[in-house]
């Protein structure tokens, strides 16, 4: 079975940084996340997704399901799904980080904000 597959470098801007698209297929999402100094991304869940972070720069503090814990260049999480989560750059220059997605969906729509710094949980 030969699978569909969209290659992309689209860069999406986002209030505490950006996101990079790099494959897109129906099995799993590639994306190449940047979080500038001091910003966090909101605190989600996602009902039909799991994800898998690698930190190639930078240091970050990752919430899952309420614990934290301290990620540096090198280190790797997986966040189970529907597991509540937020990644937070502790860096004084960009936090990088590549996002393995994979489950059945991987639209922006399957993310339920439980708390943002920006204004768009709820």
């Amino acid at each position: 079975m030969r699978q569909t597959r969209v290659v992309t470098r689209d860069r999406n801007d986002r209030p505490w940084g950006s996101f990079t698209v790099l494959e897109d297929a129906p099995t799993h999402k590639l994306k190449r996340i940047e979080v500038r100094p001091g910003c966090r991304l909101s605190y989600q869940r996602h009902a039909r997704r799991a994800e898998h972070w690698f930190i190639v720069a930078g240091t970050a503090e990752v919430i899952l399901d309420d614990a934290p814990s301290r990620l540096d260049r090198g280190d790797a999480i997986d966040i189970p799904r529907k597991a509540a989560h937020r990644i937070a750059n502790l860096s004084q220059d960009d936090l990088v980080f590549i996002e393995v997605q994979h489950g059945d969906y991987f639209g922006e729509d399957d993310i339920e904000r439980l708390d943002d710094d920006f204004g768009r949980a709820g």
